[in-house]
């Protein structure tokens, strides 16, 4: 029942529903019994009176049978209709709460958890709950009701009889009892693990499908999503053989009630001689004890539903547990907007190496400041460490004077743009993509950033111009294209701190170019961290970090670093070495 109580803290204004399709499903249960009762008083009135009976009470019972029969379909659905408005406000709810709680998780959330595993537990866990509350809930009144009521009929009209079903209905128990376990907790969590597993995988799968096509690795990359589906199918194959033996028991015995009437039927008409009564009792027994059969597997399934529903409102509430960034209560404001580190070191959660190992630096008000390293040194981390996508483990990130930790994220976040190395633009318009940069923007405003980032020959060459829509019902642009929109929406934004991820990655010569351009538009009295693997785009910053290992290496400007033959210097030496490559005569005739 703990579940049940943590779905009614979702329900909000509708909580009197549910007990309320309880009780009309139980007067549905109790209506739907009448009938059996009725149709044994009319083949009784067949057996007693033969050809001579009177066609009024037959008649007078057949109604009843109909009334009751509808009234029982009728109060079902009333029943049905208050759990479904329960069920739809539960299902809404714990959307809202969901995505309410990770719209304000820290970033570094969004690093650790997969968009399909995010969608698998929010979405279908959702819909989990909506089954369990809409249809299997009504059913646990009849599930109970029934078979007392079941239970009072067939020792009141013959108690030896009714001592004969009872045989088959405990040792069907007892069978059922053994299948509804601890296991079946265990494989409904490895269930629904290798759901969000198959659905991450999944949606990894088709997102990567353009890079597999182009390099004929089909095969290859189908293999981890293949290994989810096999490994899914293994587990439930290996649990349905589990269930085979009992379940084929349990459907023998409780089907063998018939067994045990027929023989103790003639045993009592041979003993009693009351013939017409016990075999009248008999049909009514026929009639009554299947319902005990309905019963069990109603409780099987209500069981499992309820078990589903747990396990499913448990993995929304256990996604949402991420543990928050924490704010002060009485937070405070940003007095500049220059950046210190001071001794900052960094672990990501669940690992032991530092990916960020006592770093100290200072980039001045309205100076440039260049991460370069070799892969995995730790410049993407020293970056996102000041928009507080984690909170340091050692040390202190401040800006200005005060450290991030006492700054509220609104706050902190309005004072800083930052262009990641992959582009985003959601499916709208670009009017309305630019305006996530700075809302009440002008037309003025959106046409000036759009020139500053080199972006007018884009918007004129668009059907619709800026208010053409950008994904599958609209346009696609190449990924230089992309990171100029973007480089605008930043330039809306206009904070004084900018960080630069790698932002011309993907770019080819000419639109590195344009968004080199951008920059110089964007960053202009700006306090400016750039990460960046073409070298060639760091020689004039103020401050240039080399990255080793989590430390830095060496620092200075690009003179100085060059001065010093060190790490720069080799690293821009072999760089420069790599843009001069060219084809060789040898290669050419080769191929």
């Amino acid at each position: 029942m703990n579940t049940l109580r943590k779905l009614q803290a979702y329900m909000e204004g509708r909580k009197v529903l549910l007990p309320a399709a309880l009780i009309v499903s139980a007067i549905s249960a109790i209506a739907a019994m009448v009938p059996y009762v009725l149709i044994w008083f009319i083949i009784r009135e067949l057996f007693v009176n033969g050809t001579q009976v009177s066609e009024s009470p037959i008649t007078f019972y057949a109604w009843w049978a109909v009334g009751t029969a509808v009234a029982s379909v009728l109060l079902y659905f009333i029943a049905l209709s208050f759990s479904h408005l329960a069920a739809f406000r539960v299902e809404t709810n714990m959307r809202r709460f969901a995505i309410t709680k990770i719209i304000n998780m820290p970033l570094g959330f969004f690093n650790s958890t997969t968009t399909g595993r995010m969608r698998k537990i929010i979405d279908d866990n959702a819909s989990i709950t909506h089954g369990f509350l809409a249809h299997q809930m009504p059913d646990l009144a009849a599930a109970i009701l029934m078979p007392v009521t079941v239970l009072i009929l067939i020792f009141v009209f013959d108690w030896r009889l009714g001592a004969a079903c009872l045989i088959p209905v405990i040792f069907s128990f007892v069978t059922m009892s053994f299948m509804m376990n601890k296991r079946g907790r265990r494989f409904l969590q490895s269930y629904m693990t290798s759901l969000e597993s198959m659905n991450t995988e999944a949606v990894e799968y088709v997102r990567g499908i353009p890079v597999v096509k182009v390099f004929q690795q089909t095969v290859f990359s189908f293999k981890n999503f293949h290994k989810s589906i096999v490994a899914y199918k293994d587990m439930v194959f290996g649990y349905t053989r589990m269930w085979e033996k009992p379940m084929s028991a349990y459907t023998v015995i409780i089907n063998s009630f018939v067994f045990l009437l027929v023989p103790l039927t003639v045993l009592i008409i041979s003993n009693t001689g009351e013939t017409a009564q016990t075999i009248l009792n008999l049909i009514l027994y026929v009639l009554l004890t299947p319902v005990f059969s309905q019963s069990i597997m109603r409780s099987m399934y209500l069981n499992q539903a309820l078990g589903q529903a747990g396990e499913a409102v448990d993995r929304i509430e256990h996604l949402t547990d991420y543990p928050a960034l924490p704010v002060l209560t009485n937070p405070k404001v940003i007095s500049g907007h220059s950046i210190r580190f001071e001794n900052v070191s960094f672990c990501y959660p669940g690992t032991q190496n530092k990916a960020v190992d006592t770093v100290s630096f200072k980039i001045p008000e309205g100076k440039t400041t260049a991460l370069v390293g070799a892969s995995g040194s730790g410049k993407t981390t020293v970056a996102r460490l000041i928009p507080r996508f984690w909170d340091v483990d050692e040390g202190s990130v401040y800006i200005g004077e005060t450290n991030v930790k006492h700054l509220a994220p609104a706050e902190l976040m309005s004072h800083i743009s930052f262009v990641f190395q992959n582009t985003h633009l959601f499916k709208k318009s670009l009017w309305e993509n630019l305006r996530f940069g700075n809302p009440s923007a002008t037309l003025e405003e959106i046409d000036r950033a759009l020139d500053q980032a080199q972006c007018r020959e884009i918007i004129d060459r668009l059907p619709y111009g800026l208010y053409t829509k950008i994904g599958t019902e609209g346009t696609y642009l190449s990924g230089g294209e992309q990171q100029r929109i973007i480089l605008a929406r930043a330039i809306l934004k206009n904070a004084p701190i900018v960080i630069l991820d790698e932002a011309t990655a993907f770019t080819d010569p000419e639109n590195e170019h344009l968004i080199q351009q951008a920059f110089k538009k964007l960053t202009r009295g700006k306090t400016v961290l750039m990460i960046a693997h073409r070298l060639t785009s760091v020689t004039s910053a103020d401050n240039i970090l080399v990255m080793q290992a989590g430390k830095i290496a060496e620092q200075g400007s690009h003179t100085e670093l060059m001065q010093k033959q060190g790490l720069y210097a080799k690293m821009f030496s072999d760089y420069q070495q790599s843009i001069n490559w060219k084809i060789g005569k040898e290669f050419t005739n080769h191929a």
